[in-house]
Protein backbone atom coordinates (compact mmCIF):
# COMPACT_ATOMS: atom_id res chain seq x y z
CA UNK A 1 0.00 0.00 0.00
CA UNK A 2 1.66 3.28 -1.12
CA UNK A 3 1.83 6.18 1.59
CA UNK A 4 -1.02 8.84 1.80
CA UNK A 5 0.15 12.04 -0.38
CA UNK A 6 1.99 15.07 1.60
CA UNK A 7 -0.64 17.79 1.19
CA UNK A 8 1.49 20.81 -0.19
CA UNK A 9 2.07 23.43 2.05
CA UNK A 10 -0.27 26.66 2.25
CA UNK A 11 0.39 29.60 0.16
CA UNK A 12 0.58 31.87 3.79
CA UNK A 13 3.46 33.06 5.09
CA UNK A 14 3.38 31.18 8.58
CA UNK A 15 4.44 32.53 11.45
CA UNK A 16 6.38 35.77 11.49
CA UNK A 17 7.92 35.73 15.10
CA UNK A 18 7.61 34.44 18.78
CA UNK A 19 9.73 36.42 21.00
CA UNK A 20 8.63 34.28 24.07
CA UNK A 21 9.42 31.00 22.81
CA UNK A 22 12.66 32.42 21.09
CA UNK A 23 14.08 33.36 24.89
CA UNK A 24 12.60 30.04 26.25
CA UNK A 25 14.84 28.10 23.90
CA UNK A 26 17.73 30.98 24.42
CA UNK A 27 17.42 30.16 28.21
CA UNK A 28 17.66 26.18 27.12
CA UNK A 29 20.85 26.91 25.76
CA UNK A 30 22.48 28.65 27.75
CA UNK A 31 21.16 27.08 30.94
CA UNK A 32 22.57 23.94 29.43
CA UNK A 33 25.87 25.01 28.06
CA UNK A 34 26.38 26.54 31.70
CA UNK A 35 25.59 23.26 33.51
CA UNK A 36 28.16 21.81 30.91
CA UNK A 37 30.80 24.38 31.34
CA UNK A 38 30.45 24.18 35.22
CA UNK A 39 33.14 21.31 35.23
CA UNK A 40 35.52 23.44 33.05
CA UNK A 41 35.08 26.59 35.38
CA UNK A 42 36.01 24.73 38.67
CA UNK A 43 38.67 22.36 36.90
CA UNK A 44 41.87 24.33 38.47
CA UNK A 45 39.86 23.46 41.68
CA UNK A 46 39.24 19.79 40.76
CA UNK A 47 42.59 19.54 39.38
CA UNK A 48 44.01 20.19 43.32
CA UNK A 49 41.43 18.02 45.02
CA UNK A 50 41.82 15.16 42.85
CA UNK A 51 46.09 15.42 42.36
CA UNK A 52 45.17 15.62 38.44
CA UNK A 53 48.06 15.77 35.48
CA UNK A 54 47.89 17.76 32.53
CA UNK A 55 46.87 14.92 30.25
CA UNK A 56 44.00 13.68 33.09
CA UNK A 57 42.46 17.24 33.04
CA UNK A 58 42.40 17.43 29.46
CA UNK A 59 40.10 14.18 29.20
CA UNK A 60 38.44 15.09 32.08
CA UNK A 61 37.62 18.53 30.17
CA UNK A 62 37.45 16.76 26.91
CA UNK A 63 34.47 14.14 28.34
CA UNK A 64 31.52 16.06 28.44
CA UNK A 65 31.69 17.11 25.23
CA UNK A 66 31.25 13.40 23.78
CA UNK A 67 27.79 13.18 24.65
CA UNK A 68 27.06 16.67 24.09
CA UNK A 69 28.07 16.13 20.17
CA UNK A 70 26.74 12.82 20.09
CA UNK A 71 23.82 13.01 21.55
CA UNK A 72 22.77 16.30 19.52
CA UNK A 73 22.25 13.84 16.67
CA UNK A 74 19.39 12.11 17.94
CA UNK A 75 17.78 14.83 20.16
CA UNK A 76 17.36 16.39 16.73
CA UNK A 77 15.62 13.84 15.24
CA UNK A 78 13.58 13.33 18.23
CA UNK A 79 13.02 17.53 17.91
CA UNK A 80 11.53 16.69 14.99
CA UNK A 81 9.60 13.50 15.34
CA UNK A 82 7.67 14.26 19.09
CA UNK A 83 8.49 18.39 18.55
CA UNK A 84 10.90 20.48 20.50
CA UNK A 85 9.42 21.34 23.65
CA UNK A 86 9.29 18.04 24.87
CA UNK A 87 12.46 17.45 24.11
CA UNK A 88 14.34 20.37 25.72
CA UNK A 89 12.04 19.88 28.53
CA UNK A 90 13.72 16.25 28.81
CA UNK A 91 17.25 17.73 28.28
CA UNK A 92 16.64 20.58 30.97
CA UNK A 93 15.40 17.72 33.35
CA UNK A 94 18.19 15.52 32.49
CA UNK A 95 20.84 17.93 32.89
CA UNK A 96 20.08 18.57 37.04
CA UNK A 97 21.27 15.41 38.32
CA UNK A 98 24.99 15.41 37.02
CA UNK A 99 25.43 19.24 37.65
CA UNK A 100 24.42 18.08 41.49
CA UNK A 101 26.95 15.39 41.61
CA UNK A 102 29.45 16.89 40.27
CA UNK A 103 29.43 19.05 43.45
CA UNK A 104 30.17 15.43 45.38
CA UNK A 105 32.94 13.92 42.73
CA UNK A 106 35.97 12.90 45.28
CA UNK A 107 37.96 10.18 42.80
CA UNK A 108 39.16 10.69 38.84
CA UNK A 109 36.65 8.07 37.79
CA UNK A 110 33.84 9.54 39.45
CA UNK A 111 35.05 12.76 37.74
CA UNK A 112 35.42 10.78 34.45
CA UNK A 113 31.33 9.44 34.69
CA UNK A 114 29.51 12.08 35.98
CA UNK A 115 31.58 14.58 33.81
CA UNK A 116 30.11 12.41 30.65
CA UNK A 117 26.75 12.66 31.60
CA UNK A 118 26.86 16.56 32.25
CA UNK A 119 27.40 16.49 28.60
CA UNK A 120 23.51 16.22 27.41
CA UNK A 121 23.43 20.34 28.88
CA UNK A 122 25.26 21.08 25.77
CA UNK A 123 23.46 18.74 23.38
CA UNK A 124 20.67 20.85 23.96
CA UNK A 125 21.60 22.84 20.89
CA UNK A 126 19.38 20.83 18.37
CA UNK A 127 16.36 20.63 19.60
CA UNK A 128 16.68 24.58 20.96
CA UNK A 129 17.65 25.55 17.56
CA UNK A 130 14.01 23.71 15.99
CA UNK A 131 11.93 25.83 18.67
CA UNK A 132 13.70 29.04 18.11
CA UNK A 133 13.50 28.94 14.00
CA UNK A 134 10.12 27.48 13.69
CA UNK A 135 8.56 30.36 14.81
CA UNK A 136 9.87 32.63 12.36
CA UNK A 137 10.34 32.90 8.17
CA UNK A 138 13.49 31.95 6.21
CA UNK A 139 14.25 35.74 5.59
CA UNK A 140 14.65 35.99 9.48
CA UNK A 141 16.10 33.00 10.50
CA UNK A 142 19.58 33.64 10.54
CA UNK A 143 19.10 36.37 13.15
CA UNK A 144 16.44 34.56 15.05
CA UNK A 145 19.60 31.56 15.39
CA UNK A 146 21.94 33.94 15.88
CA UNK A 147 20.13 35.18 18.90
CA UNK A 148 19.54 31.90 19.89
CA UNK A 149 23.12 31.15 19.50
CA UNK A 150 23.89 33.92 22.17
CA UNK A 151 23.09 30.77 24.44
CA UNK A 152 26.63 30.05 24.26
CA UNK A 153 27.10 33.09 27.22
CA UNK A 154 26.24 30.50 29.40
CA UNK A 155 30.04 29.21 28.89
CA UNK A 156 30.62 33.29 30.55
CA UNK A 157 28.42 32.33 32.89
CA UNK A 158 30.18 29.40 33.54
CA UNK A 159 33.56 30.38 33.18
CA UNK A 160 32.93 33.77 35.50
CA UNK A 161 30.17 32.38 38.07
CA UNK A 162 31.10 28.96 39.00
CA UNK A 163 34.23 30.01 40.99
CA UNK A 164 32.87 33.45 42.56
CA UNK A 165 29.25 31.43 43.40
CA UNK A 166 32.02 28.82 45.38
CA UNK A 167 34.09 31.43 46.53
CA UNK A 168 30.58 32.88 48.15
CA UNK A 169 29.09 30.23 49.06
CA UNK A 170 30.79 27.32 49.34
CA UNK A 171 32.62 24.70 46.73
CA UNK A 172 29.42 22.28 46.06
CA UNK A 173 27.41 25.33 45.03
CA UNK A 174 29.93 26.08 41.99
CA UNK A 175 27.91 23.31 40.24
CA UNK A 176 24.69 23.18 42.17
CA UNK A 177 23.57 27.23 41.53
CA UNK A 178 23.38 25.95 38.22
CA UNK A 179 21.34 22.58 38.38
CA UNK A 180 18.84 24.78 40.30
CA UNK A 181 18.62 27.08 36.95
CA UNK A 182 17.93 24.43 34.90
CA UNK A 183 15.46 22.91 37.10
CA UNK A 184 13.23 26.42 37.43
CA UNK A 185 13.63 26.82 33.49
CA UNK A 186 12.10 23.43 33.03
CA UNK A 187 9.25 24.60 34.70
CA UNK A 188 8.88 27.77 32.49
CA UNK A 189 8.90 25.47 29.50
CA UNK A 190 6.52 23.24 30.63
CA UNK A 191 4.26 26.21 31.72
CA UNK A 192 4.90 28.38 28.72
CA UNK A 193 6.52 26.62 26.18
CA UNK A 194 4.71 25.80 22.52
CA UNK A 195 5.75 24.17 19.70
CA UNK A 196 6.21 25.68 16.70
CA UNK A 197 3.87 24.85 13.98
CA UNK A 198 4.81 21.63 11.79
CA UNK A 199 5.82 22.55 8.32
CA UNK A 200 5.81 18.35 7.33
CA UNK A 201 5.72 14.74 7.97
CA UNK A 202 7.82 13.78 11.03
CA UNK A 203 11.10 12.55 10.20
CA UNK A 204 12.31 9.10 9.80
CA UNK A 205 15.24 6.96 9.88
CA UNK A 206 15.23 6.98 6.14
CA UNK A 207 15.01 10.90 5.69
CA UNK A 208 18.10 10.93 8.22
CA UNK A 209 20.15 8.55 5.79
CA UNK A 210 19.67 10.28 2.93
CA UNK A 211 21.23 13.85 4.88
CA UNK A 212 24.18 11.64 5.44
CA UNK A 213 24.38 11.29 1.57
CA UNK A 214 24.65 14.72 1.22
CA UNK A 215 27.84 16.27 0.66
CA UNK A 216 26.77 20.18 1.86
CA UNK A 217 25.90 18.54 4.90
CA UNK A 218 29.51 17.58 5.75
CA UNK A 219 30.94 21.11 4.76
CA UNK A 220 28.91 22.28 6.79
CA UNK A 221 29.77 20.23 9.81
CA UNK A 222 33.69 20.76 8.79
CA UNK A 223 33.07 25.00 9.11
CA UNK A 224 31.29 24.49 12.47
CA UNK A 225 34.06 21.92 14.14
CA UNK A 226 35.97 24.88 13.84
CA UNK A 227 33.88 27.77 14.89
CA UNK A 228 32.23 26.05 17.70
CA UNK A 229 34.43 23.64 18.25
CA UNK A 230 36.73 26.35 18.72
CA UNK A 231 34.58 28.01 21.66
CA UNK A 232 34.07 24.73 23.47
CA UNK A 233 37.64 24.00 23.81
CA UNK A 234 39.17 27.43 24.22
CA UNK A 235 36.48 28.39 26.93
CA UNK A 236 36.61 24.65 28.38
CA UNK A 237 40.42 24.66 28.61
CA UNK A 238 40.95 28.69 29.06
CA UNK A 239 41.05 28.65 32.90
CA UNK A 240 43.27 26.00 33.50
CA UNK A 241 45.59 26.95 30.40
CA UNK A 242 46.10 30.40 32.20
CA UNK A 243 46.23 29.46 35.25
CA UNK A 244 49.61 27.10 34.20
CA UNK A 245 51.16 28.94 31.40
CA UNK A 246 50.22 32.44 32.86
CA UNK A 247 49.92 31.80 36.31
CA UNK A 248 46.91 33.64 37.01
CA UNK A 249 44.50 32.89 40.12
CA UNK A 250 41.44 30.75 39.26
CA UNK A 251 38.78 33.88 39.58
CA UNK A 252 40.70 35.92 37.41
CA UNK A 253 41.51 33.45 34.98
CA UNK A 254 37.72 32.46 34.57
CA UNK A 255 36.55 35.84 33.94
CA UNK A 256 39.53 36.28 31.28
CA UNK A 257 37.77 32.93 29.96
CA UNK A 258 34.26 34.44 30.60
CA UNK A 259 35.93 37.75 28.35
CA UNK A 260 36.64 35.39 25.24
CA UNK A 261 33.20 33.21 25.57
CA UNK A 262 31.16 36.61 26.28
CA UNK A 263 32.57 38.30 22.71
CA UNK A 264 31.72 35.20 20.64
CA UNK A 265 28.09 35.30 22.20
CA UNK A 266 27.81 38.89 21.37
CA UNK A 267 29.17 38.15 17.47
CA UNK A 268 26.97 35.44 16.75
CA UNK A 269 23.69 37.15 16.42
CA UNK A 270 25.65 39.75 14.07
CA UNK A 271 27.00 36.75 12.27
CA UNK A 272 23.34 35.40 11.81
CA UNK A 273 22.23 38.56 10.64
CA UNK A 274 24.72 39.40 7.98
CA UNK A 275 24.23 36.55 6.87
CA UNK A 276 20.78 37.01 6.36
CA UNK A 277 21.36 40.05 3.62
CA UNK A 278 24.73 38.73 2.36
CA UNK A 279 25.05 34.82 2.27
CA UNK A 280 26.93 32.84 5.14
CA UNK A 281 29.63 31.46 2.89
CA UNK A 282 30.56 35.54 1.97
CA UNK A 283 31.15 35.40 5.61
CA UNK A 284 33.01 32.23 5.77
CA UNK A 285 35.84 33.66 2.96
CA UNK A 286 37.23 36.26 5.87
CA UNK A 287 36.32 34.54 9.10
CA UNK A 288 38.53 31.09 8.15
CA UNK A 289 41.84 33.37 7.05
CA UNK A 290 41.51 35.28 10.23
CA UNK A 291 41.36 32.54 12.41
CA UNK A 292 44.27 30.68 10.72
CA UNK A 293 46.15 34.27 11.45
CA UNK A 294 45.13 34.83 15.25
CA UNK A 295 45.76 31.11 15.92
CA UNK A 296 49.58 32.07 14.85
CA UNK A 297 49.60 35.10 17.50
CA UNK A 298 48.75 32.49 20.45
CA UNK A 299 50.83 30.09 18.89
CA UNK A 300 54.20 32.69 19.16
CA UNK A 301 52.68 34.09 22.32
CA UNK A 302 52.91 30.84 24.30
CA UNK A 303 56.47 29.67 22.61
CA UNK A 304 58.46 32.65 23.82
CA UNK A 305 60.31 31.75 27.22
CA UNK A 306 58.28 34.73 29.16
CA UNK A 307 54.91 34.40 27.70
CA UNK A 308 53.25 37.42 26.38
CA UNK A 309 49.86 38.42 27.82
CA UNK A 310 49.55 41.33 25.51
CA UNK A 311 50.28 39.08 22.34
CA UNK A 312 47.60 36.23 23.60
CA UNK A 313 45.08 38.28 24.16
CA UNK A 314 45.15 39.99 20.68
CA UNK A 315 45.19 36.26 19.54
CA UNK A 316 42.27 35.04 21.95
CA UNK A 317 40.12 38.04 21.34
CA UNK A 318 40.47 38.31 17.79
CA UNK A 319 39.96 34.79 17.61
CA UNK A 320 36.55 34.95 19.29
CA UNK A 321 35.13 37.74 17.44
CA UNK A 322 35.84 35.86 14.18
CA UNK A 323 34.44 32.14 15.26
CA UNK A 324 31.61 34.14 16.71
CA UNK A 325 30.22 35.88 13.22
CA UNK A 326 31.49 32.17 11.35
CA UNK A 327 28.88 30.43 14.65
CA UNK A 328 26.31 33.02 13.00
CA UNK A 329 27.12 32.52 9.47
CA UNK A 330 27.12 28.85 9.29
CA UNK A 331 23.44 28.88 10.85
CA UNK A 332 21.78 31.10 8.44
CA UNK A 333 22.85 28.22 5.46
CA UNK A 334 21.09 25.26 7.01
CA UNK A 335 17.97 26.52 7.24
CA UNK A 336 18.70 28.15 4.06
CA UNK A 337 19.81 24.58 2.27
CA UNK A 338 17.61 22.44 4.22
CA UNK A 339 14.43 24.41 5.39
CA UNK A 340 12.37 21.02 6.46
CA UNK A 341 15.30 19.92 8.16
CA UNK A 342 16.75 21.98 10.38
CA UNK A 343 16.30 20.02 13.51
CA UNK A 344 18.17 17.01 11.93
CA UNK A 345 20.65 18.72 10.45
CA UNK A 346 21.23 20.87 13.23
CA UNK A 347 21.59 17.62 15.17
CA UNK A 348 24.22 16.50 12.60
CA UNK A 349 26.16 20.10 12.49
CA UNK A 350 26.07 20.47 15.79
CA UNK A 351 27.89 17.00 16.78
CA UNK A 352 30.49 18.32 14.58
CA UNK A 353 31.01 21.41 16.47
CA UNK A 354 31.11 19.43 19.48
CA UNK A 355 33.64 17.36 18.38
CA UNK A 356 35.43 20.32 17.12
CA UNK A 357 35.70 21.04 21.10
CA UNK A 358 36.51 17.36 22.24
CA UNK A 359 39.83 17.01 20.35
CA UNK A 360 41.41 20.36 21.10
CA UNK A 361 41.92 20.04 25.01
CA UNK A 362 43.56 16.24 24.26
CA UNK A 363 45.71 17.12 21.60
CA UNK A 364 46.69 20.05 23.50
CA UNK A 365 47.51 18.15 26.66
CA UNK A 366 49.61 15.88 24.47
CA UNK A 367 51.17 18.15 22.86
CA UNK A 368 52.40 20.22 26.09
CA UNK A 369 53.53 17.21 27.80
CA UNK A 370 55.48 15.90 24.25
CA UNK A 371 57.10 19.48 23.85
CA UNK A 372 56.87 21.40 27.06
CA UNK A 373 55.15 24.19 24.89
CA UNK A 374 51.67 24.87 23.18
CA UNK A 375 52.88 26.12 20.44
CA UNK A 376 52.62 23.40 18.01
CA UNK A 377 48.83 22.52 18.99
CA UNK A 378 48.19 26.62 17.81
CA UNK A 379 49.93 26.02 14.94
CA UNK A 380 47.66 22.73 13.96
CA UNK A 381 44.36 25.13 14.54
CA UNK A 382 46.34 27.59 12.12
CA UNK A 383 46.31 24.80 9.18
CA UNK A 384 43.12 23.58 9.76
CA UNK A 385 41.90 27.19 9.25
CA UNK A 386 43.52 27.23 6.46
CA UNK A 387 41.80 23.98 5.31
CA UNK A 388 38.33 25.28 6.03
CA UNK A 389 39.20 28.54 3.99
CA UNK A 390 39.88 26.58 1.06
CA UNK A 391 36.76 24.17 0.96
CA UNK A 392 34.81 27.66 1.90
CA UNK A 393 36.53 29.22 -1.12
CA UNK A 394 35.58 26.39 -3.99
CA UNK A 395 32.26 25.57 -2.42
CA UNK A 396 31.15 29.43 -2.69
CA UNK A 397 32.25 29.90 -6.05
CA UNK A 398 31.17 26.31 -7.22
CA UNK A 399 27.25 27.87 -5.80
CA UNK A 400 28.23 30.89 -7.84
CA UNK A 401 28.25 29.20 -10.83
CA UNK A 402 25.19 26.97 -10.03
CA UNK A 403 23.54 30.20 -9.67
CA UNK A 404 24.82 31.87 -13.10
CA UNK A 405 23.68 28.79 -15.42
CA UNK A 406 20.52 28.55 -13.97
CA UNK A 407 19.57 32.59 -14.29
CA UNK A 408 20.91 32.03 -17.56
CA UNK A 409 18.13 32.69 -20.18
CA UNK A 410 17.36 29.59 -22.48
CA UNK A 411 19.15 29.60 -26.15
Amino acid sequence: MEPAPVKPAPAAEGPQGNALQLTLATGVFTLGFASFGSAAAMMPALKERLKLDDFQVGIAVAIPVLLGSLGRIPLGILAERFGPRLVCMAVMLGSVLPTVLMGLVSEYWQLIAVGFFLGIGLASFSPGAGLASGWYPRKRQGLALGIFGMGNGGSSLASFGAPAVAAALGYVWGFWAFALAAFVWFVLLWALGQDPPVHGPAKTLSDFVVLLKDRMVWVFCLYYFLTFGGLVAMAGFLPTFLKQVFGLDPIDAGFRAAGFAALTTLMRPLGGAWADHIGGQRILIWVFPATAALAVFMAVAVGEDDPSMVLFTIGALGMAAAIGLGNGAVFKLVPDYYPRSVASVTGLVGAAGGLGGFFPPLVLGTVRKATGTYTWGFVLLSLFGLACFLTCWVTHFRHLKRQVATAAPPA
